[in-house]
């Protein structure tokens, strides 16, 4: 079986050894660049399942590696860093980042976050036959493809990451159900909510600018001041 491959971006040595030891063990193999543009470039190389990466590197932040990596790659990215702030959450999964792990962190929850990504990376591009296909729903021009991990507006493809096809998801399977910002966080990472308001509200902006013909006055994704969003499309 072949093993599934990691870019490891980190500076850390101490952190880069740990996580390919462990990962190693994991059965997972991992590529290691230890600056921004060394990351680019490796990734420009070789083919990965997935990036995990710091947001402090040097030459070239994580940020910025991201910007350039999500350019011409769905690939999944994990974001570490020791700055756990809900601003450097919003941020990094503004800019595409599909998760976020704080240092310090356990090796188990870093895997379990490594095995979920890849798996919903793998189920988008590994569909089912179109004859075995049924689960399509459509919303005036909006149809999303349940099996098939896709939505399109007006026949055409739009580029969602895992999280959002996973938000849209949760909203479209339950119509007119208000969900709070915890409980989509709870369905949706499958992890305690711990108050990460901005992250919740990245990943609607960026959902809502890619299904919503205004999203500054939406008629798909809801919000009901003080307590959530809902789903509205019919």
């Amino acid at each position: 079986m072949q093993q599934e491959r990691i870019l490891l971006v980190e500076d850390d040595i101490s952190i880069v050894e740990m996580l390919t030891n462990h990962l190693a063990k994991e059965g997972f193999h991992v590529t290691a660049a230890y600056n921004g543009e060394e990351g680019v470039t490796t990734f420009q190389q070789k083919a990965f399942d997935m990036i995990v990466i710091d947001l402090m590197m040097p030459k070239l932040d994580g940020m910025e590696v991201i910007k350039l990596i999500r350019a011409t790659s769905s690939i999944p990215i994990l974001i570490m860093s020791a700055k756990d702030s809900d601003v450097d959450k919003a941020l990094g999964l503004g800019f595409g980042a599909d998760d976020y792990i704080a240092k310090p962190f356990s090796l188990i929850e870093m895997t379990a976050r490594i095995k979920a990504g890849i798996r919903r990376a793998t189920a988008y591009t590994h569909p089912v036959q179109q004859e075995e296909r049924r689960n399509v729903l459509t919303f005036e021009q909006l149809t999303v493809d349940l099996d098939n991990f896709s939505a399109m507006k007006r026949d055409e493809d739009i580029k969602l990451t895992s999280k959002e096809f996973d938000i849209l998801k949760l909203f479209i399977t339950n119509p007119n159900r208000v969900f709070t910002k915890a409980q989509i966080y709870g369905f949706v990472w499958n992890d305690d909510y711990m108050g990460d308001e901005n992250v919740i509200n990245v990943h609607i902006r960026r959902l809502r600018e890619k299904i919503e013909d205004n999203p500054s006055e939406p008629q798909y994704i809801k919000t009901l001041w003080g307590i959530g969003y809902k789903w509205a499309g019919h």
